[in-house]
């Protein structure tokens, strides 16, 4: 447990700092240009290195896992490494978060590897409000494609939508009808203040409650309990029983104090929260020949002395914030 009584139960591990996307709201084209310098490839934990320090956290806590970026599908051979993760005992729950557009092209792979399921980032279902989003013109098309491709071989699919005022609060209502009629669970989510090239203003934010009246004038919506602690989302079902519509409010209605999650950096550094500046180096022991009973320890270490809520102190004090594409999502 850390100092507010939060276990490690979900690991989230990101496989390059690299995207194929510039979405404003995390990788803005003006700072990720074309000469911006990513890590190097010697710099990247191996897939060896990540197994190993997953299987370590499964005695800690850690039940579920998830894969991400940057876009994790960039990452050569990651089929490989669902299939290692996939077999490790304790692993419960093994998904990626990705942008879709590569979706397709790996979905029996990764089915077949042993993924349990995806999250999908989808911010607008009208294609040119969607090309201009994503910063690189990808037509919204591809990540449709690779859905439905997840979804014909058995993958379990959630769809993520960033909302952000002035930009695409008008589709709030078109992915919530395209949502329903797939039978995909969808969840709103705030806009945040990941990182520090953004340019986030909380004017920008539309709010939770507001999301809600927008889709109570024309869906009929009831409240679920949380299935666990630390679930992020606050979800609703369709009373026809057609999926339910989740939204992620870290903003206007911080969930800091249940928050189970550790985050491991592609070069090998563990993150206590998404909105840390700086995170704990593991991957120097890894390479410098430390035990099992060493790495575990480090961990543990590291884990006690958490205290992390950003949430709850966001605009209270200085808070300086390592990029989302670096860290992962």
């Amino acid at each position: 447990m850390d100092r507010l009584g939060r276990g490690v139960r979900d690991l989230r591990i990101s496989l390059t700092d690299r995207c194929n996307f510039r979405c404003r709201y995390c990788m803005p084209v003006e700072v990720f240009g074309p000469g911006y310098r990513f890590l190097p490839r010697e710099d990247l934990l191996s897939f060896e290195e990540i197994v190993r320090l997953t299987r370590l956290l499964v005695p800690l806590g850690v039940e579920k896992v998830r894969l991400t970026g940057g876009e994790p599908l960039l990452r050569r051979g990651i089929e490989d490494l669902v299939a290692m993760l996939s077999s490790i005992d304790g692993v419960k729950d093994l998904a990626i978060t990705t942008n879709g557009v590569l979706l397709a092209h790996h979905a029996e792979a990764l089915a077949l590897a042993g993924l349990s399921r995806v999250t999908v980032s989808l911010d607008a279902m009208d294609p040119e409000i969607f090309a201009r989003m994503n910063g690189v013109g990808a037509k919204v098309e591809r990540v449709l494609a690779g859905i439905n491709a997840a979804q014909t071989y058995g993958l379990k699919v959630k769809v993520n939508a960033v909302i952000q005022r002035g930009v695409n609060e008008g589709e709030v209502l078109p992915l919530a009808r395209w949502a329903k009629a797939q039978g995909v669970d969808l969840r709103y989510i705030e806009y945040m203040d990941v990182g520090e090239t953004n340019g986030w203003k909380l004017a920008e934010v539309v709010p939770a409650t507001e999301l809600l009246e927008i889709l109570s004038t024309e869906f009929d919506l009831a409240p679920r309990d949380a299935a666990y602690r630390g679930e992020v989302a606050a979800h609703w079902r369709h009373r026809d029983g057609a999926g339910e519509i989740g939204v992620i409010a870290s903003v206007t209605r911080p969930f800091c104090r249940d928050c189970q999650r550790l985050r491991l950096s592609a070069d090998g550094k563990f993150f206590t929260c998404l909105f840390a500046a700086d995170g704990h180096d593991i991957r120097g022991l890894l390479r410098g020949g430390a035990g099992d009973e060493v790495l575990k320890a480090a961990v543990h270490g590291l884990w006690s002395v958490r205290d992390d809520r950003y949430s709850e102190e966001r605009g209270l004090v200085p808070h300086p914030k390592a990029e989302m594409s670096y860290l992962g999502g």
